[in-house]
């Protein structure tokens, strides 16, 4: 699976992830926030996540 090197990705139980190395395999992503305010690396979260399962 080819992979966009500007977008890094660990989390391995994503859809999009390589699966070769930890790279997203998406063109680009949506980030999002869980609050009105985002101030810490904990209130943001990639949008474009979809556990490999979904269609």
């Amino acid at each position: 699976m080819e992979h966009n090197e500007s977008i890094g990705c660990t989390v391995s139980e994503c859809k999009f992830h390589c699966k070769d190395d930890d790279y997203c395999t998406l063109e680009n992503i949506m980030v999002v926030k869980h609050r009105p305010e985002a101030h810490d690396v904990e209130a943001t979260d990639c949008g474009s996540f979809k556990h490999e399962g979904q269609q």
